[in-house]
């Protein structure tokens, strides 16, 4: 029954959301590419919150909390995707700045996730926590300042780029890297490696989309968007999936 009613409250959420918003909507044009990156990106996003709320209660309890946190970072992207979707279709542009409602959120849950999957098979230290939360809200706020003209386009990038590599230094280097490998859980290991990899290869689009966007001239509208829609996609919901199959995995070796 559980499971029911979380469906019946996505399909009223859903509705409740959706059909507002497209009330007073231009349609989107078959030939609008873009546009239907944003609606592909928001059924993802819907799907993944979905399919991850329905999962958390067949998992073992110490999971709970970083598939629920993979749950919320789909729910938080698909309002948001309704959002600026019926944007693009109106102007024909999405400032990159509409962009850090969501990510203000979401990224700092991200790496907030690597935490809960630590603690999910050992005791390990808060300041793993605020080190990720502290990094990725400076990355995010510094991106911002400088992509909404509050500070000088470059001093944003530098504040951007380097909470994205303090982050890669605790993920590589630092103790939340070493208690993974330390583990002796091997789901964990493997979750920790590859979201670690999505953070490294994925997250890299912020930074280069800040430079092509700001420093070097400029880039097309239409391909940024593209490519933040599609990096976002994997960058939230294959995150969530690598966390869920982990959790999976520890909770069939318990049974």
């Amino acid at each position: 029954m559980k499971k029911w009613s979380i469906v019946v409250i996505a399909a009223l959420a859903f509705l409740g959301i959706t059909n507002p918003a497209n009330a007073a909507t231009v349609l989107l044009q078959t030939n609008d590419f873009v546009g239907i990156t944003f609606w592909i990106v928001s059924m993802g996003m819907l799907a993944g919150a979905v399919f991850f709320f329905l999962e958390r209660n067949t998992i073992a309890v110490a999971w709970r909390a970083s598939v629920t946190v993979a749950g919320l970072v789909c729910l938080i992207a698909f309002v948001h995707y309704i959002y600026i979707r019926n944007i693009w279709v109106t102007t024909g542009d999405v400032p990159t700045a509409y962009r850090y409602v969501d990510w203000l959120i979401t990224i700092p849950m991200q790496t907030i996730a690597f935490y809960l999957i630590l603690t999910a098979v050992r005791k390990v230290s808060d300041a793993i926590f605020w080190r990720f939360l502290i990094a990725s809200l400076t990355m995010l706020i510094g991106g911002y300042l400088g992509e909404a003209g509050y500070i000088q386009a470059f001093v944003g990038f530098i504040i951007l780029t380097a909470g994205w590599l303090y982050i890669l230094f605790e993920l590589f280097s630092g103790e939340a890297s070493r208690v993974a490998s330390k583990g002796g859980n091997r789901p964990l290991s493997n979750a920790f490696a590859t979201m670690r990899m999505i953070v490294t290869i994925g997250w890299a689009i912020y930074p280069l989309g800040y430079l092509l966007s700001h420093l070097s001239g400029g880039i097309d509208p239409s391909t940024l968007n593209i490519i933040y829609n599609l990096a976002d996609l994997v960058n939230k919901l294959a995150f969530g999936l690598i966390i869920w199959v982990a959790a999976m995995q520890n909770t069939s070796s318990r049974r």
